[in-house]
């Protein structure tokens, strides 16, 4: 299971103390940047192979906030693996409890032509080995 761990800076903060809902999706995108350059490449790797993907679909559920300087532990299971797209379900925890949790899927794509394209085998095949 990968996990990437992010402290909550105060300047995330909104007036109630708690981190603004609108950071859960960028701390997602810095966990599965991070995800990609332990299990498949630099992401610009992947660009310059002719190969990208973009979020078709996402959805998020808060259970609790997260507040400044909390450590927030984002896991991101590997769900699906379809042929053009991959289902991710994040798990945000802080101190072991389950604050946000979601679903994200990606389309391949592209990126001269900006249409959809199956997952390349490289990515394929190190996405399946995360578990």
């Amino acid at each position: 299971m990968f996990v990437h761990r992010i402290r909550v800076r105060y300047s995330e903060c909104d007036q109630q103390g708690v981190m603004f809902v609108g950071h859960y999706m960028f701390y997602y995108d810095v966990a599965l940047t991070e995800l990609w350059r332990a299990h498949v490449c630099r992401y610009q790797d992947m660009v310059e192979k002719g190969d990208d993907m973009m979020v078709a679909e996402s959805r998020l559920r808060y259970v609790r906030s997260a507040r400044f300087d909390d450590h927030v532990d984002i896991e991101i299971p590997i769900h699906h693996l379809g042929t053009t797209s991959v289902i991710t379900r994040p798990v945000f925890r802080v101190g072991g409890q389950i604050i946000t949790e979601g679903e994200v899927r990606h389309v391949f794509i592209d990126p001269a032509a900006n249409s959809k394209k199956p997952i390349p085998d490289y990515v394929r095949t190190a996405l399946s080995t995360i578990e």
